[in-house]
């Protein structure tokens, strides 16, 4: 552990002057000249099943898109909310094994696995009720429970939130490679879960409190964009093979739509995610401003791999309060 990293019981006795520094806001939301965003953004649909070989399906991503991970160490972050056996509330385990298979088969250094939920605390019944567990033992990666995680304090790069800081998992900051893996659900708060409201679960709920008390304090949306513009991962492989519609992100109901969707920019893969069940990313507001500068949102600035998006697209049920978001003529 280097010595910016605290244990929870040091980070409990800091607690109160932390708390003092978070309440105070930055002269502006983002500065521009921290980020750049590409010119186009690349964004792969691929047609998957739970019974296809996901290694090879996650690993056809990772070539179409480029992407490098030799001698690196690899931090894979699934949706891992709550157990139900009917829901599909989580990321699949077997998607997460094809990712964890085809990262290391090319090279990488290491896979870990690690979240942080909001509602269960018992992080061993939603492993083993998961079938996580068992992916974990197969491929003898490392599991880091980020609720319990050491923590580092680390400046924000955008202030949506009001907050200059947070205290975030070390072993999620170490990695040399953060990879979102959500499950596509809708939201009934923000309308859509996928690759950025998935880094809730990287806030630890020992700091922060259950159901990660400070983002729902300072703004859900808020919160999605900060922490999506300071963790920037650099890749995200969103589970739609089945995903959730209706009342989601945790009372919904199953939706096949047989798609892994990859992408190197967060905001493209979630746009794209977004028109394939029928919402209108730009009415989406934590979409529209991560779209002024972290990536790119508009369809004039992704460039579409694999196969086309009209191939799965969509209308998912949707409740009534987030009916405003669909696109005018959803499929």
């Amino acid at each position: 552990m280097s010595p910016s990293d605290l244990s929870r019981r040091d980070f409990l006795k800091a607690l109160p002057l932390a708390a003092a520094a978070a309440t105070a806001c930055g002269p502006s939301e983002f500065r521009a000249a921290d980020f750049s965003r590409l010119a186009m953004s690349p964004v792969a649909l691929l047609p998957a099943s739970y019974e296809a070989d996901l290694a090879d399906v996650v690993g056809r991503g990772l070539d179409i898109l480029g992407v490098d991970v030799r001698g690196k160490r690899v931090f894979l972050k699934p949706n891992l909310v709550e157990y139900e056996t009917d829901k599909a509330i989580n990321t699949h385990p077997l998607v997460v094994a094809g990712a964890a298979s085809a990262f290391l088969s090319r090279g990488a250094q290491q896979v870990i696995v690690g979240e942080g939920p909001g509602h269960r605390r018992d992080m061993e019944y939603l492993l083993a009720g998961t079938g996580m567990i068992d992916v974990l033992r197969d491929l003898r990666l490392t599991f880091a429970d980020l609720n319990h995680d050491d923590v580092r304090e680390v400046a924000l790069k955008s202030h949506f939130t009001r907050l200059q800081t947070l205290w975030l998992p070390a072993t999620l900051l170490d990695a040399d490679i953060v990879v979102s893996m959500p499950k596509l659900k809708t939201h009934h708060w923000a309308g859509m879960t996928a690759s950025m409201k998935n880094l809730f679960g990287t806030v630890p709920g020992a700091v922060y409190g259950w159901p990660k008390n400070l983002l729902h304090v300072h703004g859900i949306e808020q919160s999605i964009v900060d922490l999506t513009a300071t963790i920037h991962p650099a890749l995200s492989i969103v589970d739609g093979i089945v995903g959730m519609e209706g009342d989601g992100p945790i009372m919904g109901r199953p939706r096949p739509v047989g798609v892994i969707a990859m992408g190197t920019d967060l905001p493209a893969v979630d746009a794209t995610c977004a028109r394939l069940i029928g919402l209108d990313p730009t009415k989406m507001p934590y979409l529209s401003v991560a779209g002024q500068f972290i990536g790119n949102i508009d369809t004039t600035r992704i460039e579409q791999r694999g196969e086309r998006l009209e191939r799965f697209q969509t209308s998912f049920d949707i409740i009534e309060p987030i009916r405003r978001l669909q696109l005018p003529n959803p499929p």
